[in-house]
């Protein structure tokens, strides 16, 4: 019973962290987009667009700890 409760909580943290990471993609997209439509050719700050690979890296490792836990789960490893 511990061990469902531990995982649970897991499962539950790492949607916490997906979203968080989704949304600070998301965020990202959205400033480089604002950057570039005023002129229509503009160029984004080199900040923004660190931020942007930041944040897109950072749902790249999300997405690999989400398969991870899927493999645990379809393997028989939890539950």
């Amino acid at each position: 019973m511990d061990k469902r409760r531990s995982w649970r909580e897991q499962e539950q943290q790492l949607v916490e962290r997906w979203n968080a990471a989704t949304e600070r993609c998301r965020e990202a997209d959205a400033e480089m987009t604002r950057q570039k439509l005023p002129q229509g050719v503009g160029v984004p700050s080199e900040e923004c667009v660190r931020s942007a690979e930041v944040a897109r890296s950072e749902l790249e490792i999300m997405r690999k700890q989400v398969a991870r836990m899927k493999v645990e789960f379809s393997t028989g490893k939890r539950y």
